[in-house]
């Protein structure tokens, strides 16, 4: 197996969990404690999302590894792709980049740490109202277009793969 192939296979199969990562948050995880009262739903996403904030290792190495292996497979690309091959994995390597762990970082991140902050035992009712309003919809709506371009990375890495035999 070539560098070229390892690269390509490794930016698919971690774009894919990644992708899968947000699918399940998209149509499992949030649609279900949306039924949850706003304190509920509040500190049950903040419990989640303190997983995540506590590095836990598994995630980071698929998070952080999914962004370092597109980005890696587009350099490598450059030398070792043709044509429509390379435009490809160049193409999905800047949708990811600019799809998925930008937003992540510009708007999800901060949505999260601001939530985290909250000390949601303190504050009333009406401030809870407005907490979840302010966070739930932004959030669920950049969730929903970091789903779409990270399956739609994923699939540009599968076809990739499949038409160089990586």
């Amino acid at each position: 197996m070539e560098l070229i192939d390892v690269v390509l296979v490794s930016a698919a199969l971690l774009c894919s969990l990644v992708a899968g990562f947000l699918i399940a948050f998209a149509i499992v995880v949030m649609p279900g404690i949306s039924t949850l009262s706003d304190l509920e739903f509040l500190k049950t996403f903040k419990a989640v999302d303190r997983v995540i904030q506590n590095n836990q290792p598994v995630f980071m190495i698929i998070w952080l590894g999914s962004a370092l292996a597109i980005l890696a497979a587009a350099v490598v690309s450059v030398w070792q792709l043709a044509g429509i091959d390379r435009i490809l994995v160049i193409a999905a390597a800047a949708i990811y980049i600019l799809g998925v762990q930008l937003p992540t970082v510009a708007i999800n991140i901060p949505l999260n740490n601001r939530l985290q902050g909250s000390d949601l035992e303190k504050i009333s009712e009406p401030e809870l109202i407005e907490a979840r309003k302010s966070f739930e919809n932004p959030w669920l709506r950049w969730n929903w277009i970091r789903t779409i371009i990270a399956v739609l990375t994923s699939a540009i890495m599968i076809v990739v793969c499949l038409r160089t035999g990586g």
